[in-house]
């Protein structure tokens, strides 16, 4: 019998850090992780995924639920759009727990990366539409996890160019 058939590797001591390296690691849920960082707010309409990650609604769909149900990300709803044709009212973000896991396995070391590839993505003008939304607030700890400070490219240059 093997280790999987006596349950023995999932009682294991590094059970839990081989599932998120499972979770993680997944082609389209890592597209959806490295676009929910780099983009500006960190929520993205379920249209902004798909056309960033190149993937179809339904895989995006099947993706984000599965990172729902392990606690890594939400689904949050800005009521005041919904109804609304041209303005997305569902967005998806990271919780608490996807930041202290986004955390734990270094992902927050490439948010400068991943801003820079977002923004430098040319956009269709529904998803510049989509990207201007207001969407709800994030929980101020997942904010607070996910800031950091541009960096000041005058200061940069200032020292290299004469």
């Amino acid at each position: 019998m093997s280790e999987t058939d006596t349950g023995a590797a999932d009682a294991g001591p590094f059970a839990e850090q081989q599932r998120l390296f499972k979770l993680l690691s997944q082609d389209t849920r890592h597209l959806i992780i490295q676009e929910l960082l780099g983009h500006p707010a960190h929520l993205m309409s379920l249209a902004e995924l798909e056309y960033m990650t190149g993937k179809s609604q339904a895989a995006i769909k099947d993706q984000l639920e599965t990172l729902i149900d392990a606690g890594l990300l939400a689904r949050y709803t800005y009521e005041p759009s919904e109804g609304k044709r041209d303005l997305p009212s569902q967005f998806y973000g990271f919780t608490e727990r996807g930041a202290e896991v986004l955390h734990d396995y270094k992902y927050l070391r490439g948010l400068l990366v991943a801003r820079a590839l977002y923004e430098s993505t040319r956009k269709t003008e529904k998803i510049e539409r989509h990207e201007s939304a207001p969407r709800p607030e994030l929980p101020e700890a997942v904010a607070e996890a996910l800031e950091f400070d541009e960096p000041d490219l005058d200061a940069v240059d200032g020292g290299t160019t004469r």
